[in-house]
């Protein structure tokens, strides 16, 4: 064995010699200097920088309080609003996740070293003893996406990161939601003011009932060992601004409403005080069945009198969502404020238009349009100072979702977004989003500035068009029509569309669906009250009504064809631009529809329907056939008079189809 002259080492072996490069006889060190840290924790501390000031200026009242004094006025606020109706006070709350923070119990160890925990601060509120106060509920307040994903990994069973970076979560065995069992108090006010009756999905419950529930919702929450508080806001529009604070015990459901609500400053959480609404989220457990009004283990329950929401078994997100919504059709048109159920764009001249539209008429992809800012895809206002979205983010279907179809919704599905119930490659976490094993209800939430023409902030002038969309499988209405006002009323009453169901032969046809306003689930008043509302400020801003037909032409579903989108989009940019205003119109028969003689780009032979189908005879049965269904519908409402006669009732009937 070759050597190179080291000295042995007494088994007859030698070792090379370490050869050290020197500089004026230095050794050259690059470490840098060592840590200042003698433990690991201390070290681990180091890595979390704390919340910067914000920049800015607070507000004089607001600048009184101290960090210390604000701290414990928010948790005394959150403690307040998690406490029993029984016992009349809320439960000791510290700020912070208990698996992060030691001594806990020992608050004087954390003022001692407040340098060892990160910027949520364990400060206990001073209350009363009671029962509740005998443990200590930690709250995990305004957290962000990074924080809450850890949380989810941690803690939540079924949560993953996609490839894509966005995290994958389930809703448990409710993958939609439970419309039969959404319950709103029926008091002396509610009684006046809401829907109530045949048609209506305004279902009663007694104040007593409401309690209850909302007792097991507050003792299940407070018997665990932390939840979620959000702090955040409805509406963009800063006159109409809605404060809503959500308790909940998933970090799934905190991401959720983080993305779907109005993210606050961290000057507006210091003022934020005392929400006007209150969700308690204890959907991971049951309501009592013997409860009266109760016929499952499920409730979502509305007190308006009480300004609070409870949800007790079922753990799907929307639930949250579409019970504010249904809150902001209530308190909004108390103010002369129209809320609508959706989609809203604008184009770079400042032209707005609504479009409204069920699932499946096309509602998300034309209010998306690369040409135009995007103001909102489901949920608006519509005020004396013009539009404004009601929420922060956006809620999408995933089912078939393709980069080439939905750009825009494909590329928002990065960090920070959730995806519920998807199924992904177990290795690569590759999303595949045609996998219906969940649900086909596929979704994806994500704050509204991931679509690139987002509108910040998302308000807009008063709009020029409204936009009716309805897939009709009939294939007897026409691609677009111009709506006299009456006619606007009556088709936003009615807020048709037709799906197409198997039957047990096998054989398909299509099935005519009514849902009031376009949203008919959520709305709290008559139908006739958003309809007036709709029709005077339309009148008042000069915006016209259209329908446009995204369905079938030639024949029904099965033996017409579906009308192309690229023709769809030629009329909805027509309208946009104001060209389709200024064309000539001829008049249909039964609907009494303006229909275009011309639009660029489209062939002038499918504007009128009649014209694409060869069996004449078979589209004039059809058209009475579609017909007696819209009448059939409206007999509902036709009892109801508008305002202090009945000539505006009389005007909507008279707009229906006649025959």
């Amino acid at each position: 064995m070759a050597t190179n002259g080291g000295k042995g080492n007494g088994n007859g072996n030698t070792l090379p010699k370490i050869q050290t490069k020197k500089s004026d006889e230095i050794c050259h060190d690059d470490s840098g200097p060592p840590v200042k840290a003698c433990t690991l924790d201390e070290l681990h501390s180091l890595q979390k920088k704390k919340s910067s000031v914000p920049t800015t200026p607070k507000a004089s009242a607001a600048a009184a309080f101290s960090d210390d004094d604000r701290q414990k006025q928010q948790l005394q606020s959150i403690s307040a609003s998690l406490a029993s109706l029984t016992r009349e006070t809320g439960p000791k709350v510290v700020k912070g996740d208990p698996s992060a923070t030691k001594k806990v119990e020992t608050p004087q160890a954390a003022v001692a070293h407040p340098k060892h925990h990160s910027h949520h601060h364990v400060v206990p509120t001073n209350l009363n003893i009671s029962d509740s106060a005998l443990k200590s509920t930690h709250i995990l307040y305004n957290l962000s996406p990074a924080e809450l994903y850890e949380q989810a990994i941690k803690f939540e069973k079924g949560s993953f990161i996609t490839s894509s970076g966005a995290l994958a979560t389930l809703s448990g065995a409710k993958t939609g939601r439970s419309p039969r069992d959404k319950r709103i108090v029926k008091d002396e006010t509610t009684v006046q003011d809401l829907w109530w009756g045949k048609g209506s999905p305004n279902i009663e419950m007694d104040e007593h009932s409401f309690l209850v529930n909302r007792e097991r919702a507050v003792d299940y929450l407070c018997s665990l060992e932390k939840v979620f508080v959000n702090d955040q806001f409805l509406n963009w529009d800063p006159k109409n601004r809605i404060k809503v604070r959500i308790v909940s015990a998933r970090a799934y459901h905190s991401l959720f409403m983080h993305n779907m609500c109005i993210r606050p400053t961290p000057d507006e959480l210091d003022t934020f005080g005392t929400p006007d609404f209150t969700i308690y989220n204890a959907g991971q457990f049951p309501c009592n069945r013997y409860t009266h009004y109760m016929t499952s283990s499920t409730s979502i329950d509305i007190n308006l009198s009480r300004k609070e929401m409870v949800i007790l078994g079922t753990q799907y997100a929307g639930e949250m969502k579409k019970g504010l919504f249904s809150l902001m059709h209530y308190l909004m048109p108390k103010r002369h404020i129209l809320s609508l159920h959706s989609g809203c764009n604008m184009g770079k001249d400042g032209d707005v238009a609504l479009f409204f539209g069920l699932s499946g008429t096309g509602k998300t992809t034309l209010s998306t349009d690369h040409n135009r800012f995007l103001i909102g895809d489901d949920e608006h206002c519509w005020s004396e100072d013009g539009v404004s979205n009601i929420e922060g983010g956006c809620y999408a279907k995933c089912i078939d979702l393709s980069r080439e179809k939905e750009p825009d919704i494909w590329n928002a599905i990065k960090f920070g977004t959730v995806l519920e119930n998807v199924v992904f490659e177990e290795h690569t976490r590759e999303v595949d989003f045609s996998d219906k094993s969940v649900t086909e209800n596929t979704r994806a939430a994500y704050p509204i500035e991931y679509i690139p023409n987002a509108m910040i902030p998302c308000v807009g002038p008063h709009p020029k068009n409204v936009i009716l969309l309805a897939c009709d499988a009939f294939g007897v209405l026409p691609p677009v029509s111009k709506l006299s006002m009456s006619q606007t009323m009556y088709h936003f009453i009615s807020g048709y569309t037709a799906l197409v169901a198997g039957t047990e032969d096998g054989i398909k046809e299509p099935t005519a669906t009514f849902s009031a306003c376009f949203g008919a689930a959520f709305i709290m008043l008559h139908p006739t009250k958003y309809a007036a509302m709709l029709a005077e400020k339309m009148k008042k801003h000069g915006a016209t009504g259209w329908l446009v037909n995204t369905g079938w032409s030639g024949g029904s579903y099965g033996s017409g064809s579906r009308l192309k989108l690229a023709y769809t989009r030629k009329m909805i940019n027509s309208i946009h631009s104001g060209a389709l205003l200024r064309a000539n119109f001829t008049k249909t028969d039964v609907f009494g529809f303006e229909i275009p003689t011309q639009v660029e780009g489209v062939p002038s032979e499918i504007l009128d329907p009649v014209n694409t189908w060869s069996d004449k005879k078979a589209y004039k049965e059809t058209l009475l056939k579609l017909g007696g269904l819209f009448k059939k519908n409206f007999e509902g409402f036709v009892n109801y008079k508008i305002g202090a006669d009945n000539k505006l009732t009389e005007e909507i009937l008279a707009a229906g189809p006649n025959f």
